[in-house]
């Protein structure tokens, strides 16, 4: 539609503020009154995606079903809205530069001095307005990553200004800044906040609207003293108070007016009152659950929850849904030993082994699985911790000596795991792995077709290596099935052991399914297990 509305979010101060959150939050909003709504994520940098990024530094690599690496944000996007995101929803400036050089390369620009101004920035706003006329939304989200000030961000705010310039009053600049509080003093300090607008107006652009960050309550004379020295109105000074739960942020955004006051500046319509009432039953769910499971998240990046956001998201959710609270322990694999699982993994009623790359804390996610396998705990194994389970069946109970995944051991006499023909000649690390969602015939008499209700599934994947075929009868002679086949390429996607309560193995990513209205089947599964245990004992 011509008219699509922008909506920028800036951030200042400081960062992790929850740009991420808020946007996501004012998406629901929208689209809870009616409105086609999408959120885009402007990365500032270099690297073409995240998908090469340590977790540490960057947090888990999204996957969207067009097998797009991307920031963690669109998670959070697809997780309030419902609504799956695409390659489209995530730019970085290694993307941005890459495609102007490539053009020039071809001689696009005839000839021309290449330049931030206009060349970098006219491909900015042309990445913007992709979503908007492509798709046809009635409001396009764009955050822009980092903080005002940063050197890396430059061009996306002279982009964001010039669009202002030019699309008038079809699009509005939200800027998100920390009001922090002294405790010495036991005041809250706006100067902070203030330096950041200012900041904002030496780049050219003046915010519409603040979000204010807060662990106190804003009074209405902190609120005017912002709005008179950031030339806003106080209306649009919105208290962003610490919740719990990021799921209460869209519910405080509306008690804020924070919609209202969007529609009201983009000239569109605030007839139609959001209906939150499926949002706020599982909030309600969320809140008032007595009861807590107990599970086990074994990993190599826990030190970082934002590593395993999705799986904990997910978990969280499934929890819900069952009217418990979750109660998810982290367990770095590292320290995982035989002579210390039992103590490490003790009162846990579920144990899910989390995906990672690489060798590191590889062997405690071994021993973690034989415990849960020995102790007939339920178990979810993703990805890796899928291929940890087949490794530790083929050595503990095929008897095969050393048995391994050629991503850890070349020379295993046993490759159990083996990298994917189609991965054999590739040398780039980047965006070369089998992403984005593919089909799966599932087994009708497994715990993973009762949790789904159905043959054909979809679900996306990231991955280099695979189940070995050659070995698929052996592991069913002794008791490990394949319940899900890839219906196209016969590839493993799927491992269960029948015999146990519930042990199942996925080569792909549930948890990036998972979302706040539409918790995923098999960790509501894994979670109904968990809680049968518990109630057990």
């Amino acid at each position: 539609m011509p008219d699509t509305r922008y909506v920028f979010v800036t951030g200042g101060v400081a960062s992790s503020l929850g740009k991420g959150i808020i946007s996501a939050s004012l998406a629901k909003l929208l689209q809870a009154r009616g409105y086609k709504v999408t959120i885009q994520k402007l990365d500032p940098y270099l690297n073409v995606d995240p998908g090469t990024l340590n977790p540490y530094e960057h947090g888990e690599c999204f996957v969207t079903e067009d097998g797009a690496e991307t920031d963690l944000d669109l998670g959070h996007y697809e997780r309030f809205l419902n609504v799956p995101t695409s390659q489209a929803n995530n730019v970085t400036t290694g993307r941005i530069y890459q495609t102007v050089i490539n053009k020039e390369r071809r001689g696009d620009f005839l000839g021309k001095t290449v330049q931030i101004i206009p060349h970098i920035t006219d491909e900015i706003k042309r990445r913007i307005k992709l979503l908007g006329t492509k798709h046809q939304f009635d409001v396009v989200i764009t955050e822009i990553g980092g903080t005002v000030g940063d050197i890396e961000s430059l061009p996306y705010i002279e982009a964001v200004r010039q669009l202002k310039w030019e699309l008038g009053n079809r699009a509005l600049v939200i800027h998100l800044t920390l009001v922090p509080f002294l405790a010495a003093s036991g005041e809250l300090k706006t100067k902070p906040t203030q330096h950041s607008v200012k900041a904002l107006l030496e780049e050219g652009v003046q915010p519409d609207i603040l979000v204010l960050r807060t662990e106190k309550d804003l009074s209405a004379d902190i609120r005017k003293k912002v709005a008179l020295f950031c030339n806003v109105d106080m209306r649009s000074v919105i208290q962003s108070i610490d919740v719990k739960s990021i799921y209460e942020v869209p519910v405080k955004m509306q008690e804020e007016g924070l919609d209202a006051i969007v529609l009201e500046k983009l000239n569109l319509p605030t007839d139609e009152e959001p209906d939150m009432k499926e949002w706020k039953a599982f909030l309600s769910k969320l809140k008032n659950a007595k009861k807590t499971v107990k599970i086990g998240l074994v990993g190599k990046y826990v030190e970082l929850q934002d590593a395993y956001k999705s799986i904990i998201e997910a978990l969280i959710h499934a929890a819900t849904y069952n009217d418990y609270k979750v109660d998810i322990v982290s367990i770095q694999s590292e320290n995982v030993k035989e002579d210390n699982v039992a103590e490490k993994l003790a009162g846990l009623k579920g144990i899910l082994v989390a995906p990672g790359f690489g060798h590191r804390g590889f062997e405690g996610k071994l021993v973690a699985v034989k415990y849960a396998r020995e102790n007939n705990i339920p178990f979810f194994g993703i990805c890796l911790g899928m291929q940890c389970s087949v490794i530790e069946f083929a050595r503990n109970v095929l008897k095969l000596d050393n048995a391994n995944s050629k991503e850890m051991d070349h020379a295993t006499p046993h490759p159990v795991i083996d990298l994917m023909e189609d991965q054999k000649n590739i040398t780039d690390k980047g965006g070369t792995m089998r992403l984005g969602a593919y089909d799966c015939k599932v087994a009708r008499d497994s715990n993973v077709y009762k949790a789904y209700g159905k043959e054909l599934i979809k679900e996306r994947h990231r991955h280099r290596y695979e189940f070995n075929n050659e070995y698929l009868d052996e592991f069913k002679k002794h008791g490990m099935i394949a319940t899900g086949i890839n219906p196209d390429t016969g590839l493993v996607e799927i491992v269960e052991i029948p015999t146990h309560r519930w042990f199942v193995g996925v080569q792909f990513h549930p948890e990036y399914n998972s979302t706040v209205l539409n918790p995923h089947p098999l960790f509501m599964s894994f979670i109904k297990a968990a809680i049968a245990m518990d109630t057990e004992n």
